[in-house]
């Protein structure tokens, strides 16, 4: 049997251009994420969702990274509402994720913090006039010109590429 190995989230690549008029379609994606790691973690015990595999991020480092990463997805709408020709860059070396120490932190309230976080950044995205829904500014990673909806396209692609590697790290736990 071949196993497919599955894509590094830097090496995705992204067919963009969005209408703006599925924002409240992708909204939903964005306000699912709560509920999906609800789901995925339901029957972890804090002890087992801190194991790091392979010694790369446990499950408490993902969801406390996404949590991380709503401070950069709210910086950008306000990129957006400026008018800004670039948005701001991630910190691709996630220094606030490694060194927050999410395993020390119980699983429900990392899960809290990122659901309280995401509401405000939906809300804040949704409440855009429509001149600001249309306006366009370079991802700076991606090189592409993005508009509010393709950014929380991208966002909602990046939370599904967390509870992907959520999920595996519950699997690989389950069978050793």
């Amino acid at each position: 049997m071949i196993v497919m190995h599955r894509t590094k989230w830097v090496d995705r690549k992204f067919t963009l251009g969005i209408p703006e008029g599925w924002l409240q379609n992708v909204s939903e994606r964005l306000r699912g994420t709560e509920i999906r790691l609800r789901t995925l973690t339901h029957n972890l015990q804090n002890d087992d969702a801190s194991y790091k595999p392979n010694n790369k991020w446990s499950i408490k480092e993902h969801i406390g990274h996404l949590a991380d990463l709503e401070e950069l997805h709210e910086g950008r709408i306000d990129d957006f509402m400026a008018r800004k020709e670039i948005l701001r860059a991630a910190d691709m070396s996630n220094f606030k994720t490694d060194n927050a120490g999410h395993n020390s932190r119980n699983m429900a309230e990392l899960i809290d913090e990122f659901a309280f976080k995401r509401i405000i950044f939906i809300s804040r995205l949704e409440n855009l006039d429509d001149d600001t829904q249309r306006f366009q500014s370079l991802h700076p990673r991606l090189q592409m010109m993005m508009k509010p909806v393709d950014m929380a396209f991208f966002t909602a692609e990046h939370d599904d590429h967390h509870l992907a590697s959520i999920r595996e790290i519950i699997h690989t736990k389950s069978s050793s």
